[in-house]
C-alpha cells in the first residue's frame, strides 16, 4: 500500500525548474531512495514531500494529507532529518530531547531512544561540542520522537567517517525493521545499494529510471565483466558472437568480456572447445555506480 504519493511534481526558483513532472509512490515499510548529482532536484522533492516548499504544480500525498493544506497531520506522522540543520550552539543533547518531546501529546521515551541512538554519554554535552556523527545521531533522534510513521532523511551520512556511516546505516534497517517507512535522499551509492528496497535515480528535475537496486544495476550494459589472459591464441568473434555477450575489448593480450550472469558460464564453455585456458580469470559484478553513470547525463 502507497503512503506517499507524488505526482506531476513540478517546482521551480527564478525561472530554472529544479523539479520537472517528478512522479513515484513509496510503499508502507520500505526503504524508498531518491539518487542523484548535487542540484538534480532531490532535496526540492522531498522538501515538497515534507510540506516546506509548495509545489507549484502536481499533487503530493502523504498518508492521503496534502502536506501543505493538511500540515498539522503530516507533521504527527511525518518525522525529518534535513540535509542542513542546527540547533542552538550551548543546547545540551538532553535539553534538546525534552524540548522536541515537549512538543508532542504522546512523544516516544527520549531516553531510550538516547540509549537506542548512543547518545547516553553526550547527554550533557552542547551541541556545538558534538562530532559529525553524533550531531547525525541526534537528529534522527529528534526526527523519531514523535514516533512517527514516516522517516524523512536528506544526506545523511555525509560528512561521516567510514565506520560511523556503516553504523548509521545499521541503525536504520533496524528502523525500518520496527515498522517506520523510509525515504532517503543521497548521492552515496554504497549507501543506496546496502539499504534501498527501490531507487528513483533523479537527473535534471526529471526521474531517469525507478528499480530495484539490482534491477538498476540489470540495465547497464554488460551486469558481469569476465577478463582473462588465453593460454592460446583466440579468435574474439567466437565471443562476440555468444548470445548473452554486449561487448568483447581485446589489450595487451588480456581480454574482457561484457555481459550477464550466463555469459560467464557461455565463455568458459567456448574455451573450453577450443582448448583453451583462461589464465588469471576475474569475474567482477557491475555496481550501482555504474548502473548510475549509465543511466544519467555525462555531466551528472
Amino acid at each position: 500500500m502507497a503512503i506517499i504519493e507524488v505526482s506531476g511534481l513540478h517546482k521551480g526558483y527564478a525561472g530554472r525548474k529544479a523539479v520537472d513532472g517528478v512522479s513515484f509512490t513509496v510503499e508502507k515499510g520500505e526503504i524508498f531512495g531518491i539518487l542523484g548529482p548535487n542540484g538534480a532536484g532531490k532535496t526540492t522533492t522531498v522538501e515538497c514531500v515534507e510540506g516546506l516548499r509548495r509545489p507549484d504544480a502536481g499533487s503530493v500525498r502523504v498518508a492521503g494529507y496534502d502536506p501543505v493544506a493538511d500540515r498539522d497531520s503530516v507533521t504527527r506522522i511525518l518525522g525529518a532529518q534535513l540535509q542542513e540543520s542546527e540547533l542552538q550552539p550551548k543546547i545540551t543533547v538532553r535539553e534538546a530531547l525534552e524540548l522536541y518531546a515537549a512538543c508532542y501529546p504522546d512523544p516516544a521515551d527520549w531516553r531510550a531512544l538516547a540509549e537506542r541512538l548512543g547518545l547516553n554519554d553526550t547527554l550533557r554535552t552542547r551541541f556545538a561540542k558534538l562530532s559529525g556523527g553524533q550531531k547525525q545521531r541526534l537528529s534522527i533522534a529528534l526526527a523519531l520522537v514523535g514516533k512517527p510513521g514516516i522517516l524523512v532523511l536528506d544526506e545523511l551520512t555525509t560528512g561521516l567517517d567510514p565506520r560511523a556511516r556503516r553504523d548509521t546505516w545499521r541503525l536504520i534497517q533496524d528502523i525500518r525493521d520496527s515498522g517506520v517507512t523510509v525515504l532517503l535522499v543521497t548521492h552515496f551509492m554504497e549507501e543506496a545499494q546496502r539499504l534501498c528496497d527501490r531507487i528513483a535515480l533523479i537527473d535534471k528535475g526529471r526521474i531517469t529510471a525507478l528499480d530495484t537496486p539490482s534491477g538498476l544495476i540489470g540495465r547497464t550494459a554488460g551486469s558481469t565483466a569476465i577478463s582473462f589472459t588465453p593460454s592460446a591464441p583466440l579468435d574474439v568473434r567466437l565471443l562476440a558472437e555468444l548470445p548473452s555477450v554486449a561487448s568483447v575489448t581485446h589489450e595487451d593480450g588480456r581480454i574482457v568480456v561484457n555481459g550477464t550472469d550466463e555469459t560467464v558460464h557461455a565463455v568458459l564453455s567456448l574455451l573450453a572447445g577450443q582448448g583453451v585456458s583462461a589464465h588469471q580469470l576475474r569475474v567482477t559484478e557491475a555496481t550501482l555506480d555504474d548502473a548510475y553513470l549509465d543511466l544519467t547525463g555525462p555531466d551528472a
